[in-house]
This record gives C-alpha cells, structure tokens and sequence, in this order.
C-alpha cells in the first residue's frame, strides 16, 4: 500500500496535533504549583495521557518512514 499525499498530510496533521497537545500538557503542568507529596493518583493520570501522546505520535511517524522507504 502506498501512502499519497492526502494520507501523509494527514498523518502530519495529526502528528502536528499531538505534539501541540504534549506541549500543552508540558506547559500547563509546569504552571502548576508543586505538591509537596504527589499522589500517585494526581500525577498517574497526567503521565499516562503524555505516554500515550508519545506512543500516536512515535507510531505516525514510524508508518510515514516505512511508507517512504518502499518508495
């Protein structure tokens, strides 16, 4: 299956939306007043929506590299 240019752009678009999103949770939790303890609960939720973003974005990028190598 080859990848036009309608799907590439479309796999960056939701690559560009991902990354904003990340950079928004970035920012917003380094707005945020530290707790002195964190809560698991607090901060496991945060992490896990992050990895998540990571993980799309890391698999986007890895499906438009393989399309591009088979031309």
């Amino acid at each position: 299956m080859e990848l036009d240019l309608d799907e590439s752009s479309l796999a960056i678009g939701r690559i560009e939306r991902a990354l904003s999103r990340i950079e928004k949770a970035l920012t917003d939790r380094a707005s945020r007043p530290a707790p002195e303890i964190a809560s698991p609960e607090a901060t496991g939720g945060d992490q896990s929506a992050l990895k998540a973003e990571v993980v799309a974005v890391i698999g986007e990028l890895d499906r438009l590299i393989e399309e591009a190598k088979r031309g």
